[in-house]
Parts: structure tokens; sequence; C-alpha cells
């Protein structure tokens, strides 16, 4: 019995200095206002989502939701200046609309659109790669963009060339990421672009291993079981007018050497292209609308890597068959559904989307653009992205796949 107490004792302390170590690592790697429930969450349906897998043990949930602690409370500094000429020659019109009524709520819209989602996901005619792993398959890498924000219990997966932008602006408002030492910012127009595209801004799923370690796969269950989900997503081939538009009808220097280089060596018979994007354009030299489909049609693009996020398909980027999102907004209903949704995550009273956002990519350019594109090109490109067409209820381009 007297050697049993010793025992005892030091089980008791050594478990006490375990568990003040795991606070002092989570502290250290911005964890201490990480919470799991949240006033600003809106209850789930009962019933575990598709992507919570494995169920988590009940004793390690509530570890950790007694474990992590609330939020505090942050300074905000005043707003600054809206847009900028990034915004401006990237062909997006921030100009003031007039005020008008405050679009109301669409439920039954959201339900239809989760509802197409869950069929097709569960609907054996509508294959393609990966449909059929369970998220715990799914690598870390491919998980990063989901971004985090645990003050208010959201996950939004961003799709560039979907408003990815300003919606990266209202994550950074919401989890009150700040630069350097500065306060964090609360007018989502002042943040500059520069400090929304960097990577070390926002904390994304494809990080939690390195922070987490062998805890990372249940903490991101447990988030994805109690967080709003949502993305925003586009009419497929618009989106790609739209990504070509930016990223090769302007100087860009990274795309002209990472992708443009290669295109026009591959598709334009230029063996040896300038060195440097002003050249190339200066002498007249870019690469076509076409050359673009060839490089997206090649078997070899997606052998040597992966397809750049800009064009890569939405269902490769957000896992909508693993996760089953809270909210599917879409471009060609922004306004309308930017306003639901922040109603949704009980923010619109001192948060608002940028009102004016409007792309001059329209739907009605697809004919233009595609009409010096062969039929049977057109019809591998719809094959290519057929399952973000169906997956999102987007109409079949049938005037574009026939003579």
């Amino acid at each position: 019995m007297a050697k049993a107490r010793p025992f005892r004792l030091w089980l008791a302390l050594g478990s006490v200095v375990m568990i003040l170590l795991i606070i002092v690592y989570w502290d250290s790697v911005g964890t201490a206002h990480f919470y799991l429930h949240t006033a600003l969450s809106p209850p789930h349906p009962p019933g575990p989502p598709p992507s919570a897998g494995r169920a988590l043990p009940a004793e390690v949930d509530e570890f950790l939701e007694k474990l992590l602690g609330a939020p505090q409370r942050r300074t905000e500094p005043p707003p600054g200046p809206e847009g900028g000429p990034e915004e401006s020659v990237r062909g997006y019109d921030w100009s003031s609309r007039a005020p008008g009524p405050e679009p109301g709520p669409e439920p039954d819209e959201q339900a239809a659109r989760r509802s197409l989602l869950r069929d097709f996901c569960a609907n054996a005619s509508l294959a393609f790669p990966a449909k059929e792993r369970s998220f715990d398959d799914i690598p870390s890498y491919e998980l990063n963009h989901l971004i985090v924000d645990d003050r208010h219990g959201v996950i939004y997966c961003y799709v560039p060339k979907a408003a990815c932008t300003n919606w990266k602006r209202v994550m950074i408002v919401l989890s009150g990421s700040r630069p350097g030492r500065g306060a964090p910012y609360r007018d989502p127009l002042a943040i500059p672009r520069e400090f929304v595209h960097n990577s070390s801004t926002h904390l994304t799923f494809s990080k939690f291993w390195r922070r987490y370690g062998k805890l990372s796969r249940h903490l991101m269950k447990v988030k994805l079981k109690k967080y709003t989900k949502f993305l925003f997503v586009r009419d497929p081939f618009v989106r790609l007018i739209s990504a070509f538009r930016s990223k090769f009808e302007l100087e860009n220097e990274e795309f002209y050497r990472r992708f443009a280089v290669p295109m026009l060596r591959a598709y334009a018979n230029r063996t040896s292209p300038p060195a440097s994007v002003r050249e190339a354009f200066g002498a007249g030299l870019r690469v076509s609308f076409a050359n673009f489909i060839q490089y997206l049609l090649d078997p070899r693009t997606e052998r040597r890597a992966p397809f750049n996020e800009h064009w890569r398909q939405v269902h490769r980027l957000c896992h909508p068959c693993q996760i089953e999102y809270d909210f599917v907004g879409k471009l060609e209903t922004l306004d309308r559904d930017a306003a639901q949704l922040l109603r949704l995550l009980g923010v619109d009273r001192r948060l608002h989307f940028p009102p004016s956002y409007r792309n001059r990519t329209a739907s009605s350019w697809e004919e233009g653009w595609f009409a010096q594109i062969p039929l049977a090109w057109r019809q591998q490109l719809y094959k290519l992205y057929e399952a973000d067409f169906v997956l999102f209820g987007y109409p079949k381009p049938e005037s574009l796949l026939r003579d």
C-alpha cells in the first residue's frame, strides 16, 4: 500500500506536466484563442455530415473543448481606402451603387444547391477522379484552400476567380489577422492585396499537421462537424476565360515564366520565347486562348504538375463530396448570397461584403471566346470540367458543344 501511494502521486504529477506542455505548445503556435462552440455559428441539422469520417472519441472531443479557451477582444484600426490599382487593372468595377432594398433570404435556393451536391455525390452516373475517397484519404497539401476562422466558427474554401480576394478579406477581418504588430483590420477594402494573398496570412487545414501533429485530423473533423462551411463557385467556362484574361492578357511575370513560355514553345512553335513578359508583349507575342485550351487538354500537363489553382476544378479544390458545405454561393448571385451568408454567420450588422464588386467577364462572352476553338476541343474541355457543371447546377453549354 505504501509503495502504491508514491506511484499514484508520480502518475498524477506526470499527467499535470503533460497537460501543461500541451497548453504551452498550442499557445506557442497561435491557438490560445481557438474554441469549438460559438454563438455566431448556426445550429446544424442532426446527424453527422459525410465529412466527419470515423467518429471522434467522445473523451477526446470533450478534452479538446475544455482545454481550448475563449477568444480575446482585439482593437480595430480605422477603415482605409477602397479598392486599388490592382483591382482596377484586373477588370473590377468599384464604383458605388445606388442603395436599394436589402436582399431577402433564399432558404429554398440554398437547400436546392446543397441537395443537388449530395445527390450527385451519391450518384454513380457521375464519376470523376477521387470522388469515392474519404476525407481521411485526402492528403494535407490538397486542403490548402480551406481557411479556418476559430473566432466565429467558420471555414471558407476559396476558389480563385470566384470573388475569392474579397472573401479572403472578409475572413481576415473575422479572424482578426494583422500585419506584423499592427492592429487588426475592420474594413475589408483596407486590406492590401499582397497581404490578402500571402499564404502566411491565413490558417488553412494544410498547416494543421505541422502545428498539431497526430491530432490534426481529429481537430479538422471536430471543426468540420461544428463550424459553418461555405464556398463560392462560378460557371466553369466563364471562370476559365477570367483566369486567362487576368494571367495572360496582363503583364504577369510569374505566369509568363511558369506557364506562357512552355505554352509558346509547345503550341505556338516559338522555340526561343523572350525572357521576360515585357519583352514578349513589346514584340506583340502573347499566348492565345487556343494555346491555353491546348495546354489544359494536353495529358502531359497533369503528369508534370497539378493544374494551377486558377484553373483547377472546384471539386479538386474544395472536395464537396467529402465535406458537406452549409452554404454554396455563386458569383452570378453574389450580392444576394453574400448578404444572406453574413446574416447566417451573425456578422451582418458590423461587416458588409464590398457591394460594388462586379467582374466584367460575363457569361454572354462565351460564344465569342470559344468561336475559334475547334468543336472537338470544346467537347473535351467540357468533359474535363463536367463535374463542376453538374455538382453546382450550371447548365451544359449545348450551343458550344455542337456544330
